[in-house]
């Protein structure tokens, strides 16, 4: 009951707080202003502290661990891939009523990516099949000895099977269910990762990669980062991507039919899930989800 009680906590989250928070516990960082960011994500609350930096507060229980595992494991990663990431700088504690962790990072300039923009490009499939594979090809055993992994276990699809299924009856006739039920099978029913673990990012879409100038520049927000099958970050393939900019990526990163079949199961579920959850309130999710869903239908 615990447990369920803290999953259910959603602190009120200000601009005062903020403040209260940074200037007690980095008090070098007192007189710089502190304005929020706007939209900010579903997981945390965002403000800009200064020019150089941003403070990040979990809105919910789901995203208390992530401002540890950032600073833990970003600066081990970020010298191997071939775009730039968050660089953590702090992590703050809980205090005046707010119970979890939060964190201070430098600010990542950018704009988020859209399919509109960048759907069709191969050079930017390519750079993203390229990010995942040095993301993947950073070797578990040039960690040193007895580095704790605590919060990177893997995903499994099996976990979203019921909220799944039950996403497809709720939307049957939005979406075709019978396509919807076949995919989701097949899925379930595809061969698991047979080879050693590997790292994934564990949100990989369009909503944390940033652009400056029309070009890629960074992908942000590691929360999901863990150690495991990598077929969940195949969920870019159907968030950003058309049909030739998919075959590219695919071809590039070297997808084998199990795997890309579990991954179309994951864009799948996750875009169900966002659909259900915000379609009704939100028309850009909506329009996004929508899209995700088709294309992982496609293939």
């Amino acid at each position: 009951m615990a447990t369920a009680r803290a999953r259910d906590i959603r602190p009120e989250i200000d601009t005062a707080l903020v403040r209260r928070l940074v200037d007690t516990q980095f008090p070098q960082w007192a007189g710089l202003p502190l304005r929020p960011f706007v939209p900010a994500g579903s997981d945390h609350v965002i403000h800009r502290l200064g020019e150089e930096l941003a403070v990040r507060l979990p809105r919910h229980a789901g995203a208390i661990g992530q401002a540890r595992k950032e600073f833990r494991w970003l600066p081990r990663l970020a010298p191997h891939l071939p775009l730039a990431i968050p660089v953590p700088v702090a992590v703050g504690e809980p205090g005046f009523g707010y119970p979890w962790p939060w964190a201070v990072s430098r600010w990542v300039q950018g704009e988020v990516a859209t399919a509109d923009a960048l759907a069709d490009s191969t050079g930017v499939a390519t750079e993203l099949a390229c990010f995942l594979r040095a993301l993947q090809r950073f070797a578990l055993h040039d960690l040193p000895s007895g580095t704790a992994r605590e919060g990177l276990s893997g995903w499994s699809l099996a976990g979203r099977d019921r909220a799944t299924r039950s996403a497809i009856a709720e939307v049957d006739g939005v979406f075709d269910g019978t396509a919807m039920t076949e995919l989701w099978d097949a899925a379930m029913g595809a061969p698991a990762w047979d080879r050693p673990p590997v790292w994934f990012h564990g949100d990989f879409h369009t909503g944390n990669l940033l652009t400056v100038d029309g070009r890629l520049s960074a992908v942000i927000d590691f929360g999901g980062l863990g150690i495991g099958d990598p077929a969940c970050d195949l969920m870019i393939a159907f968030t950003l991507m058309t049909p030739g900019s998919r075959t590219a990526f695919r071809d590039t990163l070297g997808v084998d039919d199990a795997t890309w079949l579990r991954g179309r199961g994951w864009a799948m579920a996750t875009g169900l899930n966002a659909y259900t959850s915000y379609a009704a309130v939100d028309p850009r999710v909506a329009t996004q989800t929508a899209r995700q869903i088709n294309e992982a239908l496609m293939g």
